[in-house]
């Protein structure tokens, strides 16, 4: 698993009708992308640094395109 500041953590709810848990990935605290993960949690804006399971995913950032705009 790989990340970067900006990418969004998705950990899949575990039971049926559970929500999925959703936060922004604030800093990357290993190497490489690696975890642990500071993120900051959508649904309640708390911080935490953790470790994701394989229930989580990575949504990668995908910055704007920023190419020239034709007149």
């Amino acid at each position: 698993m790989q990340a970067k500041p900006g990418d969004r953590l998705v950990i899949k709810g575990h039971r049926t009708g559970q929500a999925d848990a959703e936060g922004e990935i604030l800093e990357v605290h290993g190497e490489k992308g690696q975890p642990p993960y500071l993120v900051r949690w959508e649904a309640d804006g708390r911080e935490v640094v953790l470790f994701p399971g394989s229930d989580a995913v990575i949504e990668h950032h995908k910055p704007m395109h920023q190419g020239k705009r034709s007149a």
